[in-house]
């Protein structure tokens, strides 16, 4: 049975579109490509290092986040080692979508169910980078187990949001958090169930 950690970088508001640049992700007119940049230090570098590890990972990407590390990471492996060789599942709806980064698995079709699959299979984790749109699928059919989380000290007001349309209720707890000196929180929650109501 595998995990699937959805790992990613959030305002305070909510947003998660092009934090890497600013025409990383210019639909919807977004403005404000590059708004985690301001706030990367050693110390940010360290623990995304940490995260990166893909010793006991695989990743599970939607197409727009695969094309940009497609036409990025596979001239940049040292960057992010092993980043070829692991094997990545790419959601899209075309069916006849082409993926030329070695070791690219497509999910088509009812890419809930086939996420399903994979997590009953033996294997790795998952590791979900980016990859909005797929998110809210993997939100709305309580398929996510952790995330990993890393809240900059900013508001964007507008952009797409990691808890959009496809939330459910779900607790999770934190398992654990890091400030760095720039005031990015990481801070990493894991499912834990149904969510507990009272009064007081």
């Amino acid at each position: 049975m595998r995990n699937i950690i959805v790992i990613t970088f959030v305002s305070l508001d909510g947003v998660m579109q092009a934090p890497g640049g600013p025409e990383e992700d210019t639909s919807g007119g977004f403005k404000h490509g590059g708004w985690t940049v301001p706030y990367f230090d050693d110390f940010a570098g360290k623990v995304m290092g940490e995260q990166m590890s893909l010793e006991r990972s695989e990743l599970l990407l939607g197409r727009k986040t695969y094309e940009i590390f497609a036409g990025y990471w596979p001239h940049h492996a040292a960057g992010w080692p092993g980043i070829n060789e692991v094997k990545k599942y790419v959601a899209s709806h075309n069916s006849a979508y082409k993926l030329d980064w070695e070791n690219s698995v497509l999910l088509t079709d009812n890419v809930a169910e086939m996420v399903k699959k994979l997590k009953k299979e033996d294997g790795p984790d998952l590791h979900v980078w980016g990859s909005g749109n797929l998110i809210q699928t993997l939100l709305t059919y309580d398929l996510v187990d952790e995330m990993w989380l890393k809240i900059f000290p900013v508001t964007l007001g507008s952009g797409k949001r990691l808890f959009d349309e496809g939330a459910i209720p779900i607790a999770f707890e934190l398992t654990d958090c890091k400030v760095s000196p720039l005031g990015v929180i990481f801070a990493n929650y894991k499912r834990v169930g149904e969510v507990r109501t009272g009064s007081f």
